[in-house]
């Protein structure tokens, strides 16, 4: 009950167990706080409590929870008053579960040293230059100088290296489907192969693909066209066979996606080729169905009737001249004879001529020397000058008959030039028509040219392209195969391991011992003094 003789007494003693706290206090500022010494006993708590539930004034809402965290907890408020000696009680409380915790955690990493899968890490440096080798001048490739575009060259062949296709690759030559370490067998296999309906033959190449890519790593150094490829296996001879055989898949994977690359430009000019052949054939059929339309025949890359027309103008000429010198020799001849110069004239020239001519000087000399010796009326003489006479009318008589034939070949002659000349207008008028249709001839012929030099070329090009299938030009080259690793790159090796769960162990053993300690510290159990 309330007494007024201890209003001061009663409040100093709520005062002190229930200081006043700001708004901004915490839970820990509700509890209590209580000195080891002045803490009254379980009896004495019970009957001041009771006091006080008659005098106290009512309580808060909030009041019942902190009352009770303080009930729970009595010791919480004095955490900050914790020393080194509560510590070094707690370890000394908690040194059973600090040898256990410490026994765990070195059993745990013998048996994880022992019964671990080991790991043998080999490494692989290759070369990847983005240029390829230049082995034609024309390639079908180009190269790019720039560097950042050869880095992402580099970049998308290191993502080669690693891709599905070198991975399968790999699987099909070395035979993994058929390798534990990468497709492990399980128990129910033969029990789920008779439910399952797919096929086993892609689960386990599927198995041995992702067992494969997780093995694999490839990355490249800085600064650098150098790949570094890393592969681990169980076994060290294992992982430096499948080394070996994903570098071999890598080039041939790359062999073979520039071959394929190739064929298809190959295949597809392969296929337009057709196309210009056909439009070459028609250009051609076009050119030669024209000249045969309008006669436009050509010999040594000349039309027929040009060199026709030359050739007909040519013997418009000789025969022109022909026909003059026969003009002339005919004109001689007819002047000769009516100047009655036929035996002196030159121009009559025959084998009878150079008779005749011969007898009358020979007889001319003879009647000289008669008219000396014998006198102008000697018989002789009279004999000599009618003989005289005959030549000369013999004389005169193959002289006309030259002048005859000299007329005829003028005659032909004449006829002949008048033949050539009117030959040759026909020809040359046909030589203008020719040379007009020409004009779309060589139009025609340009056509063609154009299109077979087209196709020509394409051609060319689609032989070299198929030839360059079997060419190799990648330039990949291995500077430091794998070496079989003399120790196993994971788990680390016992020694390590063990010192490693002994300090996990120690650590884990502290914690808890701490941890219990506090706990029992909070709950207001105080350990036995020793």
């Amino acid at each position: 009950m309330y007494r007024r003789s201890e209003p001061l007494e009663q409040g100093l003693r709520l005062e002190t167990r229930y200081p006043r706290r700001g708004a901004g206090g915490s839970l820990l500022d509700l509890v209590p706080a209580m000195d080891e010494e002045t803490a009254p006993l379980p009896q004495e708590r019970e009957m001041v409590t009771r006091k006080q539930s008659d005098v106290a004034p009512p309580v808060p809402a909030d009041q019942p929870s902190r009352l009770i965290v303080g009930a729970y907890f009595p010791q919480l408020q004095r955490l900050g008053s914790v020393g080194i000696d509560d510590v070094i009680v707690w370890l000394r409380d908690g040194v059973m579960w600090i040898a256990l915790a410490l026994v765990l955690c070195v059993a745990g990493a013998f048996t994880y040293a022992v019964t671990a899968t080991p790991r043998y890490t080999v490494y692989t440096d290759l070369v990847v230059d983005p240029s390829n080798l230049n082995v034609v001048s024309d390639d079908v490739f180009t190269s790019n100088p720039q560097r950042d575009a050869q880095l992402l060259e580099v970049e998308s062949k290191l993502r080669i290296l690693t891709s599905r296709n070198v991975l399968k690759r790999v699987i099909d030559e070395l035979k993994l489907t058929d390798d534990t370490e990468f497709v492990k067998p399980s128990p129910l296999a033969s029990l789920m192969a008779l439910f399952s309906s797919g096929d086993s033959k892609a689960d386990k190449e599927l198995t041995a693909l992702r067992a494969l890519s997780e093995r694999v790593e490839a990355r490249r150094e800085e600064r650098s066209f150098v790949v570094v490829l890393e592969v681990w296996s169980e076994e060290p001879e294992k992982a430096v066979t499948l080394s070996g055989a994903i570098v071999d898949a890598f080039e041939a994977e790359l062999f073979h996606s520039a071959a394929e690359s190739a064929g298809r430009v190959a295949q597809n000019l392969n296929a337009r080729l057709d196309e210009l052949r056909r439009n070459v054939t028609e250009a051609e059929k076009k050119v030669e169905d024209f000249r045969r339309e309008n006669g436009l025949l050509s010999a040594n890359g000349e039309l027929v009737s040009n060199q026709l027309s030359s050739e007909l103008n040519t013997q418009v000429l000789d025969a022109q001249q022909r026909f003059i010198q026969a003009e002339t020799r005919y004109k001689q001849m007819s002047a000769a004879i009516a100047q009655g110069q036929t035996a002196s004239a030159s121009v009559f020239e025959s084998a009878d001529m150079t008779n005749l001519r011969q007898q009358y000087n020979a007889l001319q000399q003879q009647i000289g020397s008669m008219q000396l010796t014998y006198g102008e009326r000697h018989p002789r003489l009279a004999a000599a000058r009618s003989e005289r006479a005959t030549l000369e009318a013999g004389i005169n008589q193959e002289a006309r008959r030259i002048a005859e034939r000299a007329k005829a070949d003028f005659e032909r002659e004449r006829s002949a030039l008048g033949a050539l000349r009117a030959k040759a207008e026909d020809e040359q008028s046909n030589v203008f028509t020719d040379n007009e249709a020409q004009v779309h001839l060589r139009d025609l012929e340009r056509d063609a040219r154009t299109k077979a030099a087209i196709y020509e070329t394409h051609l060319a090009r689609a032989q070299q392209i198929t030839e360059r299938q079997q060419i190799d030009t990648t330039n990949i080259r291995v500077i430091s195969r794998a070496m079989p690793p003399n120790s196993r790159s994971w788990p680390p090796r016992t020694s390590i391991l063990l010192t490693g769960g002994a300090a996990l162990g120690l650590a884990a053993g502290v914690g808890l011992a701490l941890a219990l300690g506090l706990w029992s510290y909070v709950r207001g159990q105080r350990p036995a003094a020793g």
